[in-house]
């Protein structure tokens, strides 16, 4: 079996990217890099996550995590859905956001051709670490 894109030894810090489905260049708003950011120093304080270093892109996050407590992916997995939820509802509710309608409608067409997804899809699947 292949060892790409697997966590290895969480302890071992690992490069990781997490992806916004269609490219959407969501993290241009600040509101919602700060949801990010809040998620990460939760998991930090209470997950045992090690975070290196990050950086945001406008559609992607590159970060570079370790942990000593949990692994690596049940972090990543736990840290997309919240963050997801999060977001997803401040696009809902922040009337100021020009492009709320198209990206609400993105999100739910990927959701929609994703059985693992109830209604929206924000994060790409999987994280790719290195």
């Amino acid at each position: 079996m292949s060892s790409k894109y697997k966590t290895g030894e969480s302890e071992i810090p690992h490069f990781v990217t997490c992806t916004v489905v269609g490219w959407v260049d969501v993290f241009s708003r600040e509101l919602y890099k700060e949801i990010v950011v809040k998620s990460l120093a939760y998991c930090q304080q209470s997950k045992g996550l090690c975070l290196h270093a990050y950086v945001f892109m406008t559609n992607h996050l590159h970060l570079i995590v370790s942990s000593s407590s949990h692994p690596i992916s049940d972090i990543m997995r736990d840290f997309k859905k919240y963050t997801f939820k999060q977001i997803i509802a401040a696009i809902e509710s922040n009337e100021k956001e020009s492009r709320k309608e198209w990206m609400l409608n993105l999100f739910r067409f990927v959701g929609s051709t994703n059985s693992a997804h109830k209604e929206y899809q924000f994060w790409q699947q999987g994280f790719h670490p290195i």
